[in-house]
């Protein structure tokens, strides 16, 4: 962020926290912050971290990551494969009601799911292999797939349930469509089962919700906190004020070069663990010429010996230590390390080397290097927009000039998908733990069946066809076998730049009992008050 634009934002950021603050919180309200707001309270239009993280307090999935990251019930009590292998059936829980009093049942789920498979919705990418699926009873539903699909659970843990009546009644009965700006109902309105109401939503300035007294999990989870308060603040600086001065309790995302001073801090505790996240930059290699290069006739990421050398121009150990202050592990493979499918001999790290790098261009045909515009989010990750910077500087020194465009996400995140932006930044976490979404939604051909984050113009025949096989072999060798020949694949075409594994913190009041979830999913229904 610019000067001027943190002059512009911190007077906003402080008088909205002010106003918070103002109010006196009772024990049990949570006021926390973090950089970036929810997109929508649509819970299929984004699949998108922070979306889900406000989703999930209000909305409940089948199936759910707890703290352990192992599959946990939510609305869904058991779920197994039927005597036919190509459909999943699920208990659902009884005696479950929406926020406005309508009782939870088949119909909700099959409404949802159906819902979530709509050309709008960012969800359908979990649920390509769903080809059917059916209310058996009011409590029962079936899904038959397009072949077995032993991993159909863990695609379900951000997939969120609706009230068919509501949606019917408010005009929701599609999702938004984020690309085209639809505003609906459902984008400032939920009615969820969930453990918290929606009581106010002011995107960007304010969330309030209100704990569900009716919630089906009382006597099951803690349920201690009976207010959130929620306030976006980009600016670093002035979030960490507020958790020193006591404006908030609970910061998602601590600046890591305030760590040392928060841990210090008396009456602050800092919570530590590795995130399921992976830091990356893709380039957009299938373009007949770039948009923002000097280069006119040609795109230089479409030629492998460039991909190449921009991998070997980045030092991820000085993005390390100079800006996340040692919170990182640097990445050679775009997975984190606990997934399935993971291969630590494949995350080699590349050596940085200018030389080399400048070698690999030459050869190419861009003996002086070339311009290109890399896009970058400036709220999203942990010192996204300073990696950037770092990055930037790292390529001009092999004549590559990256011109630095740092937004908020609300608008990355709205271009990116368009396929538009030669050189930008994304991070991804793996919710199903299995190395197939990360094949499914980055390394796909992109089509309406799949690939839907892969705006490199990346093709493989071989890794599509392997990708979809996949998803439905049940024999874990020979499966395990067409994962690796995947990820070799992609790793020998240098489809992408990666940087590295994020590390999770989260900084709070140490009256609060809250250890850190890897997803970076805060569910407030966890959180407990030391006594």
């Amino acid at each position: 962020m610019n000067k001027t634009r943190l002059a512009l934002a911190l007077p906003f950021a402080l008088a909205t926290l002010a106003s918070v603050a103002a109010a006196p919180a009772a024990a049990q309200t949570v006021r926390w912050a973090a950089a970036g707001d929810a997109l929508t309270m649509d819970p299929h239009s984004q699949n998108e971290g922070p979306t889900h993280v406000m989703n999930h307090q209000v909305y409940d999935s089948l199936v759910f990551r707890d703290q352990a990251m192992k599959l946990a019930p939510r609305l869904a009590t058991a779920w197994k494969i039927t005597e036919d292998p190509n459909v999943w059936e699920f208990k659902l829980r009884e005696g479950v009601k929406y926020h406005n009093g309508n009782p939870f049942t088949a119909d909700d789920v099959v409404f949802s799911i159906q819902r979530a498979k709509h050309e709008n919705s960012d969800m359908k990418g979990l649920l390509t292999s769903v080809v059917e699926v059916v209310k058996v009873d009011e409590h029962t539903v079936r899904m038959r797939t397009d072949g077995p699909n032993p991993l159909l659970p863990n695609n379900l843990t951000n997939l969120f349930i609706m009230d068919r009546e509501w949606s019917e009644a408010n005009k929701v009965m599609l999702p938004q469509n984020y690309k085209a700006g639809d505003e609906t109902f459902a984008v400032r309105n939920a009615n969820g089962t969930g453990p918290f109401r929606l009581v106010k939503r002011e995107p960007d300035v304010r969330t309030e919700l209100e704990r569900n007294e009716d919630y089906w999990g009382k006597g099951t989870y803690p349920m201690e906190v009976a207010k959130v308060v929620f306030t976006p603040v980009r600016s670093a600086a002035t979030r960490v004020a507020a958790l020193l001065s006591g404006e908030v309790d609970f910061l998602l995302d601590p600046p890591v070069q305030d760590l040392e001073r928060l841990s210090a801090a008396k009456g602050i505790v800092v919570r530590s663990g590795p995130e399921n996240r992976t830091i990356f930059l893709g380039m957009n290699q299938g373009a007949a010429e770039l948009r923002s290069a000097d280069v006119k006739g040609r795109n230089p990421f479409a030629d492998k010996r460039v991909r190449e050398a921009m991998n070997i121009a980045i030092n991820r150990d000085a993005v390390k230590r100079v800006v996340m202050r040692g919170q990182s592990v640097p990445a050679g493979i775009v997975a984190p390390p606990f997934i399935d499918g993971y291969d630590k001999a494949m995350d080699v790290v590349p050596a940085p080397d200018v030389a080399r790098a400048k070698a690999l261009l030459a050869e190419a045909g861009y003996p002086n290097g070339f311009a290109v515009t890399l896009s970058c989010p400036n709220d999203r990750y942990v010192n996204d927009e300073a990696i950037c910077q770092a990055v930037t500087g790292m390529f001009g020194q092999i004549g590559v000039k990256a011109r630095l465009d740092a937004r908020p996400k609300s608008i990355h995140f709205a271009e990116l998908p368009k396929g538009e932006l030669d050189l930008y930044m994304l991070g991804w976490g793996v919710p199903t733990m299995d190395s197939h979404y990360v094949f499914h939604y980055l390394y796909e051909t992109r089509t309406d069946k799949g690939g839907s984050w892969n705006v490199t113009g990346y093709s493989s025949a071989k890794v599509d066809e392997l990708t979809k096989a996949m998803n439905r072999e049940i024999d874990l060798g020979k499966r395990a076998g067409m994962v690796a020949e995947v990820w070799k694949t992609v790793q020998d075409d240098v489809v992408y730049l990666p940087i590295h594994h994020q590390m999770l913190n989260w900084a709070m009041k140490d009256d609060i009992d809250f250890p850190v979830q890897s997803e970076n999913y805060p569910y407030f229904k966890l959180l407990k008050y030391r006594k």
